[in-house]
């Protein structure tokens, strides 16, 4: 069984309008006639060939991936990565958790910390939320004034536009999840010990403004989803439609870079080794 064409469904186009309220977080439309267990096979073929695609990626050391996780608490960023590349050589991968910021970082313009972590040649590098938090928590807990994050739309388009010119391959994603699944989740963490040091008192504060992250994200992802840097919307209620999509995507987007393993300027067969 395959599954739909997840760039063209849940890519956001450039000056597209956004209701998050409007999207079902559980949908599961590209793969109908499946579910969790039919998934198991589709999803480890994908990963297989996302193994087979950064072998290729990392051997030509010539293209540069970016990829952009972003999600309400709980949404599954973690585990996204977890599932999707646990197949992939880590010395082709490099992931990056941006939390927040220290005085050091706040010192400096606020894409100064995110630009080291950006990949070089032949790298694939995941950030687990990234520059977009500074635009997102500034607005929402109005650490400074609307004036701050409202011209950051425009640093971060024109920065993933650098990117993009020197060429690095971009993908955002948001993980959507409804208010009642990031409910169900969070009260998982407080019912499993094991689970405890997950648990954030703090996600709770967060969680009382879900309007208001859902109307900043919805904005954010209306500018700066371009086409050298698109946004997808990700159903994330079933993780592991979830982790379907990523990888259908990621496999997708690699396969467009039409890369080949390096050529080499002498004749394998004269070789001997004794």
């Amino acid at each position: 069984m395959k599954i739909g064409d997840a760039l063209k469904h849940y890519r956001v186009k450039p000056g597209g309008k956004v209701d998050l309220s409007a999207l079902d977080a559980g949908d599961f439309s590209l793969f109908p006639e499946g579910g969790k267990g039919a998934s198991v096979e589709v999803f480890n073929q994908l990963r297989d060939e996302l193994q087979s695609l950064q072998k290729v990626l990392y051997a030509q050391n010539k293209h540069r991936v970016l990829v952009v996780l972003q999600a309400m608490d709980t949404g599954g960023k973690d585990g996204c990565v977890k599932h999707v590349f646990s197949q992939v050589d880590p010395q082709g991968l490099a992931v990056t958790a941006f939390k927040k910021p220290s005085e050091e970082d706040l010192a400096h313009d606020f894409l100064w910390r995110v630009h080291p972590h950006v990949p070089a040649n032949g790298q694939i590098a995941i950030f687990n939320r990234s520059h977009y938090e500074d635009i997102l928590a500034v607005r929402v807990k109005k650490l400074f004034g609307d004036e701050v994050w409202k011209r950051r739309y425009r640093h971060v388009v024109e920065f993933e536009r650098m990117l993009a010119e020197e060429g690095t391959t971009i993908i955002k994603m948001f993980l959507h999840i409804s208010k009642d699944e990031q409910k169900r989740r969070l009260e998982s963490r407080l019912a499993n010990p094991a689970k405890y040091w997950k648990f954030n008192p703090d996600d709770l504060s967060d969680r009382a403004r879900w309007s208001e992250f859902q109307t900043a994200y919805e904005d954010l992802i209306e500018k700066t989803s371009t086409e050298q840097a698109p946004w997808f919307i990700i159903p994330a209620n079933r993780k592991w439609y979830r982790n379907l999509i990523v990888a259908r995507i990621l496999v997708d987007t690699l396969r467009g870079l039409k890369m080949d393993f390096p050529t080499v300027n002498w004749d394998p067969r004269s070789v001997v080794i004794d």
